[in-house]
């Protein structure tokens, strides 16, 4: 662990940073159809339940690792297992996100460029960032924070402007579609992207002020869970059901269609830009995380020295995770969620919570009998 601080505001923004990351570009929760807004805002207030969970075991240990306080919960053995699979967990999911975000901008901006020279650069610039450590990283999300919401308050005046939004295909609004809306949330947006918090146990030490993390933390998911409610309903209100459905990237599309007189118009830019600062503030803490829970685990002197290798690990898997976007992106949606997302960011925590809490309460009385005792 690296002897570093970030303020509230920078914990704040690099979560809300991090949540919308790919998220906010790619077609999220779109089997809702119209209710696609609904099934994101309440995959939020889940994914701030899994968010307390969480915290609430770091209370228990503050200012260590969950590689370093699982030890203790469940033993040095169990523990060290539980951290070393965590560890390619975090690995994995970077490599997933900047697959994501390979296959987005050779489809969308470099059709003639290979994938491997997209990913290499976007490793590249992770690796000079985490080299740099989580305090710049911080920084650069201030700077960024501010660059997105720009590009959002620019793009939904155009929208508007441009008079492309019909509500009418916001309906029926929740009605004979609540199986679907559940599957959704518990299959989907509970888990990508709030359930993703579970990469921020390994941050929690680096707070400030440690106690405002449970509010900041819930404040950010809810924010976030509103921004990609809010550009889900556009998109279906702009494009209608069957168009936002079908398409790879709806806010890409959504923002085509901005004409005003033509002359403002093709404003591809917007999207990549928010895509390129999203996607490379998720790729970068995922990075951060799996470098600083090896470094922790395996009581390594400095970080800056496993960089390189990981940054080569997760430009091989990368490429060879899957064999093509389509087959990358069904491995994403069925089997992910289930079989790795759940395990990892609610099943392993709520344990380790109960034990944290029977062993602490444990604790506790022995204190008080010896108290009294004496």
């Amino acid at each position: 662990m690296e002897n570093a601080k970030l303020s509230s505001y920078q914990f704040f923004v690099i979560i809300l940073l991090f949540e919308m990351g790919t998220s906010l570009v790619i077609s999220l929760g779109s089997d809702a159809k119209q209710n696609t807004w609904f099934s994101i805002l309440l995959g939020s207030l889940i994914g701030i339940l899994f968010y307390h969970v969480n915290y609430k075991i770091y209370t228990y240990y503050p200012n260590e690792l969950p590689s370093s306080y699982s030890k203790k919960i469940v033993g040095k053995f169990l523990g060290s297992i539980l951290g070393y699979f965590y560890i390619i967990y975090f690995t994995y999911i970077c490599a997933r996100v900047t697959r994501d975000f390979g296959e987005l901008l050779v489809a969308v901006a470099y059709t003639q460029t290979p994938l491997f020279i997209v990913n290499a650069i976007m490793i590249i610039l992770c690796v000079f960032a985490v080299k740099k450590g989580i305090e710049v990283i911080a920084r650069t999300a201030e700077i960024n924070f501010a660059l997105m919401y720009l590009f959002a308050i620019t793009g939904l005046i155009l929208i508007l402007v441009s008079g492309l939004i019909e509500l009418e295909n916001l309906k029926p609004v929740l009605r004979n579609n609540w199986g679907t809306i559940l599957r959704v949330v518990i299959l989907e947006t509970a888990f990508v992207p709030f359930g993703e918090m579970i990469a921020f146990t390994y941050l929690f030490p680096y707070l400030n002020y440690s106690k405002n993390g449970r509010f900041l933390g819930s404040f950010a998911i809810l924010l976030s869970g509103i921004n990609l409610s809010i550009t889900a309903a556009i998109n279906v209100a702009v494009l209608s059901v069957p168009l936002f459905e079908n398409t790879q990237f709806p806010l890409l599309s959504t923002i085509q269609y901005i004409s005003i007189g033509n002359f403002i118009e093709r404003l591809d830019i917007f999207f990549i830009f928010a895509a390129f600062i999203g996607a490379f503030f998720k790729i970068v803490i995922y990075f951060y995380v799996a470098v600083i829970a090896t470094t922790d685990l395996f009581h390594l002197k400095d970080h800056k020295k496993i960089v390189y290798p990981f940054g080569l690990i997760v430009l091989f898997l990368s490429q060879t995770i899957a064999s093509n976007y389509q087959e990358h992106i069904n491995e994403g949606l069925k089997f992910v969620p289930p079989h790795i997302h759940i395990p990892f960011q609610i099943g392993i925590p709520v344990i380790l919570l109960v034990i944290a809490f029977l062993k602490n309460r444990k604790k506790e009385k022995n204190m008080s009998k010896t108290m009294k005792e004496g």
